[in-house]
Formats: structure tokens, C-alpha cells, sequence
């Protein structure tokens, strides 16, 4: 049973090399995604601004037209005045070309406010598009080093993945089939040793008939508490494993 552990922890070794380079990617993806957010919603922002200024002008052609209109308007009726001879119609008509004058002040100081706003307003898309060219500028070289990273992080994954599909060829079908389930689970080691009769795993001691079990290694041990499956680290079956010369280097270091 050891002896099929030993391609198993091989395997292990190689996907949890595998699942650090996922991680990483996951990890500068999310960079590139942030990154393209970010220019997103300035390219948003941008065209929001943009779109509110087109109705600003929208709002100034009608107010001249109004204006327009009302100067028109002024000027017939002082035409109109000047032919009139009563003094009752004359009155009227000085009524109308006051009020009228009103209107078109009052137009005019809304016109004049818009003009204004449209100055803030274009000064603020400019300002929008500088930064949005500035991030687009800046973010192309950070940008090519994270699409870099990414390459070589599948490159690395699939040079792991062959060597992996390659060991796999050597292992027991069922053993690799409950390894399998157990890595889907856990996404971490789980084939781990039992170590002064506590689970490497999920460091939870275990009774003395357990740890004797996992010395004699003639069937697989399941941790009782995470499922992990255990092996006794000084086996001399898995003595040339990676996992046990990790093992021997920690010990000495100690």
C-alpha cells in the first residue's frame, strides 16, 4: 500500500505546485481585471460628461431661439407703436414691449448661465480625458507584464500537467480515484504523515491503535476527523519520495 502511496505523494507534490500557479494567475488576473476596470469607468465617465454637454448645447440653440424669438417680437411691437395715434393702444403696446423686455432679460441671464456652465462642464471633460489617456498610457506596461506572467504561469502548468498525466500512468486506478476526490474537496495536501501520533492535516491528535495502523501501511488510513488520508513518514517505501526528503531537511534544520 505504501509503495502505491509513494507515486500519489509525487502527484500531490506536483498539484500543489499546480493549484500556488492557478492562485497566481487568479491573482494577476484579477489585477488586469482591475486595471481595465478602472479604465472602463473613466472611458464611462468620459462619455457620460460628454453626453451631458451635448444636452447643454441642446438647451442653449433652444434658448437663443427663445431669445430670438422675443427680440422679433419686441421689434413689431415698436413697429406697431409707432403707427398708433391713441393713447390707450399706444399704453398697451408699452405694457407688452415692457413685459416682453422682462422675458428676454430673464432669458438672457439663463442663456448666460448656460454659456457658463458649458465652460465648467468642457473644462471637466478635458480634465476626464487627460486622466483617461494618462491611465491608458500608464497601465500598458504594467499591463503587458501581468499578459507576460499569465503566459509563463500556463507554460509552467502545462509543462506540470504532463509530468503529472505521465505519473499517473504508474498509479492503482482506486487509490488515485479517492486522492482525486479528496484533492477536489480540500484544494490542499491530502495525503499527509502522521507525526508523533497527530494529523498533519488538520493537527488533531489521534489514538495510539491509529498511529500503529498507519506504521503497517497494509491498507489506506483516513484521518477520523478531516478524512486525510495518513502514511508513517519513515517508511523506507517512501524513503526517495519528495515529501519525505522536505521532511528530513525540516528535521535537521530543527
Amino acid at each position: 500500500m505504501l509503495k502505491a502511496l509513494k507515486v500519489i505523494l509525487e502527484i500531490q507534490e506536483l498539484d500543489m505546485k499546480m493549484i500556488q500557479l492557478m492562485q497566481l494567475k487568479k491573482k494577476r488576473q484579477n489585477e488586469l481585471d482591475k486595471i481595465n476596470s478602472n479604465k472602463n469607468s473613466l472611458g464611462l465617465r468620459v462619455a457620460e460628461k460628454e453626453a451631458e454637454i451635448l444636452d447643454l448645447k441642446k438647451f442653449i440653440r433652444l434658448a437663443e431661439g427663445e431669445v430670438n424669438d422675443i427680440l422679433v417680437k419686441i421689434k413689431k411691437l415698436e413697429s406697431q407703436q409707432g403707427s398708433i395715434r391713441k393713447v390707450d393702444e399706444y399704453n398697451v403696446i408699452t405694457h407688452e414691449i415692457s413685459a416682453a423686455d422682462r422675458e428676454r432679460l430673464a432669458k438672457e441671464q439663463r442663456l448666460s448661465d448656460f454659456y457658463d456652465k458649458l465652460v465648467v462642464e468642457e473644462e471637466t471633460l478635458k480634465s476626464l480625458q487627460e486622466g483617461s489617456n494618462s491611465a491608458i498610457e500608464s497601465s500598458k506596461i504594467f499591463e503587458s507584464e501581468i499578459h507576460t506572467s499569465i503566459a509563463q504561469i500556463n507554460e509552467e502548468g502545462r509543462v506540470l500537467k504532463t509530468e503529472r498525466d505521465e505519473l499517473v500512468t504508474h498509479t492503482e486506478t482506486e487509490i488515485f480515484k479517492v486522492y482525486e476526490r479528496l484533492l477536489k474537496n480540500k484544494k490542499d495536501r491530502v495525503v499527509v504523515p502522521l507525526e508523533n501520533r497527530c494529523c498533519s492535516g488538520c493537527h488533531i491528535m489521534l489514538t495510539a491503535q491509529h498511529e500503529n495502523l498507519v506504521r503497517k501501511g497494509e491498507r489506506l488510513i483516513f484521518c477520523e476527523h478531516c478524512s486525510r488520508i495518513h502514511y508513517w513518514l519513515e517508511s523506507k517505501a517512501l524513503e526517495d519520495t519528495v515529501v519525505a526528503t522536505k521532511q528530513r531537511r525540516r528535521k535537521a534544520k530543527v
